[in-house]
């Protein structure tokens, strides 16, 4: 009897780990080489597949963490996996746009004007660097039971929404582009870096307070 329980038990986390939302979460990082290869590829139709892969797994962002709450499957591996899929998907987005001569050089009219590399990496390691601190703060937090006094808040869900934005825009310019495209690129990354060190700066007040009260309690 005990042994048919063990096994069923067994059977039920499984069925939770292979859930609707957790395969969607696995989609997005199966899609993330897909993303990679098709930027890449030799052909003039490249940066919209790839971007158009980047829509489909920016979805699926929303649509998985919607159908955990919706069908009461949330689960540690879908809270572990998400924002792992999540950073994966941006770092490399980032690191592809950040390579890309397109945007070093484009084309105004009948000449072609210099953009200096910098103006696009540094919002892209704010970026990176601001979800290393968080991820790391969080970690942080959960260790002493405080992990909700970093939930993402709504100034996060913006920022995600303005940076997604930009990605998109960005990994759709090729060296044909219209250059005020290009430049509305930019400027949606400049944003989405502001509200990066914004979000961030919430995230370490709040963390700040939690640590005082824990600190005075003892």
């Amino acid at each position: 009897m005990q042994r048919r329980n063990k096994i069923k038990n067994i059977g039920f986390e499984r069925g939770l780990i292979l859930n609707l939302p957790n395969l969607l979460t696995i989609a997005r990082i199966i899609l993330i080489p897909l993303l990679v290869i098709f930027f890449y590829l030799p052909v003039s139709w490249a940066h919209l597949a790839a971007t158009i892969i980047f829509v489909i797994a920016s979805f699926t962002d929303w649509l998985d963490g919607y159908l955990a709450r919706y069908l009461k499957q949330s689960t540690r591996l879908g809270a572990f996996l998400d924002p792992v899929a999540d950073k994966l998907m941006v770092s490399i987005a980032l690191v592809l746009i950040v390579a890309e001569p397109t945007f070093q050089y484009v084309s105004v009219t009948t000449r072609v004007m210099y953009i200096p590399n910098p103006i696009i990496t540094i919002p892209a390691a704010i970026i990176v660097a601001r979800e290393i601190v968080v991820s790391a703060l969080r970690e942080w937090m959960a260790e002493i039971g405080k992990r909700k006094s970093v939930a993402v808040s709504s100034l996060g869900k913006v920022k995600t929404a303005v940076q997604m934005l930009a990605l998109m825009v960005l990994l759709y310019c090729d060296p044909s582009t219209n250059v005020v495209l290009v430049f509305t690129g930019y400027v949606l990354l400049y944003f989405a870096a502001f509200l990066t060190i914004w979000s961030m700066l919430f995230y370490l007040k709040d963390a700040w307070i939690q640590l005082s009260i824990v600190r005075m309690r003892k």
